[in-house]
């Protein structure tokens, strides 16, 4: 059997040729199973060329339109031809496919569901695009949040951390949050372990730095006292979210995080008079691809650079930083927290207390800084209907774990929900 994947207007397509038979049965299912992204919700078989079918073959075929209907999409059947058919017929399951007769017809009718997949985007809310890029608004509360910052940046940034930074925090004070903590029986069993951490709706996922480069994580039912989230350094959100943005990039489309966050920022500065400059940002998106960094070592003052010089001088990245450019995980979901800066801003109202938050050194050219820790997970079907919270909470309870970063501005983007908080004050304990 000879397999093609292709997308014909963004709709995932696979030209099958030869027999369907038990190997190629196999065949077909791994390369689907490979091929199918959070954001596909249907998908075409072109059969022109199929010459044979048996009972294995159709066992995939209604696998594959199951897993469809959960994403409220279909499995098109395009241009089968008459053995084939028969098969179908004499199986008894020919009313359950949606059949047509080419490629073309087949492709239509299943984006035809897609053009309808969003409620929301259906209410008097109009769309505003820029740069290819759609974007809806929903107000969603008016009270005044801030950030909650535990720890010194300054410390963690050269290095010198010991246990009396080391802060012990319940699980239920940190329901969006980031920053570089640890979990474990004590202060001393974390503290050679602190890595980058993110909270969301109380469940922590974080990287030991203790060489494995993978991530741990721990959702709790309750929080009954007995166990922190130990952190020397943690940036939280108290208060509510303001808004929800909902973000298209469209099919083969795609918005890098920082050009994302200008967009927050522009919307901002035309509609918002409380606007200061700092926005807290939630999302759930399918993504085209994750850029990372993290530390790969415990900041703690034994490990102290012995140039003087912060961690991320650039002397210092190769030695504490793992660095990856090359994008990873496109078309797989992602759920994160951040906070982004816009340093066109005036940002005076926060005083001294942006030194807590702010990293010294150069400003880029997009003038811009974010810190953002990503989760990303597998097999999420994308419907942005959804409540993000609900879905956020859902994700990371039930969700297929894959890996956790520090995200680098240049990730990327495909669709996303938001939830923006507009930061009204900085509270800092130290």
């Amino acid at each position: 059997m000879e397999l093609q994947t292709e997308r014909r207007d963004g709709i995932l397509t696979f030209l099958i040729r030869g027999r369907l038979d038990g190997y190629g049965a196999g065949q077909l299912s791994d390369v689907v199973q490979a091929s199918l992204q959070d954001d596909d919700r249907s998908v075409v078989f072109n059969l022109a060329g199929l010459s044979y079918l048996s009972s294995a073959g159709i066992r995939v075929l209604i696998a594959v339109k199951k897993q469809l209907k959960e994403r409220s999409g279909i499995l098109a059947l395009a241009g089968m031809q008459e053995y084939p058919r028969n098969v179908l017929d004499m199986a008894g399951v020919t009313p359950i496919f949606s059949l047509y007769s080419g490629v073309e017809e087949a492709v239509s009718a299943c984006r035809r569901p897609q053009d309808s997949l969003s409620v929301i985007n259906e209410i008097a809310r109009t769309p505003v695009t820029r740069n290819g890029v759609a974007y809806t608004v929903e107000p969603v509360s008016a009270k005044r949040s801030s950030l909650r910052i535990i720890g010194s940046l300054d410390r963690v940034l050269h290095a010198r951390l010991t246990e009396r930074d080391i802060r012990s925090i319940p699980f239920s004070a940190l329901h969006y949050s980031l920053g570089l903590g640890a979990l474990g029986g004590n202060v001393a069993d974390a503290l050679p372990l602190l890595g980058e951490m993110i909270t969301l709706h109380g469940s922590m996922v974080w990287l030991p730095t203790d060489g494995n480069a993978t991530p741990d994580f721990f959702t709790p039912v309750k929080d009954t006292g007995e166990l922190y989230v130990y952190s020397g350094y943690n940036v939280a959100l108290d208060g509510p979210f303001h808004e929800i943005i909902t973000v298209d990039a469209g099919d083969g489309g795609s918005i890098a995080l920082s050009e994302l966050y200008r967009s927050v920022f522009d919307f901002a500065r035309e509609r918002r008079r409380d606007f200061s400059g700092i926005v807290a940002l939630a999302m759930w998106a399918v993504v085209d691809g994750v850029c990372s960094s993290g530390v790969k070592k415990s900041p703690i003052a034994e490990s102290s650079p012995k140039n003087g010089l912060a961690i991320n001088a650039e002397e210092n990245v190769q030695e504490w930083f793992a660095l990856d450019d090359e994008p990873k995980y496109r078309g797989d979901t992602m759920v994160s927290f951040g906070v982004g800066i816009d340093l066109a801003t005036d940002l005076s109202a926060y005083g001294e207390r942006l030194s807590a938050l702010v990293e010294p050194g150069p400003v880029g050219a997009e003038r811009v800084q974010l810190h953002n820790h990503g989760v990303v997970f597998r097999g999420i079907p994308w419907d942005a209907s959804l409540d993000l919270s609900r879905q956020i909470e859902k994700i990371v309870s039930d969700g297929e774990f894959v890996d956790m970063r520090h995200l680098k501005d240049s990730t990327r983007i495909r669709r996303a929900k938001l939830a923006v908080a507009y930061i009204s004050e900085i509270a800092v304990e130290t």
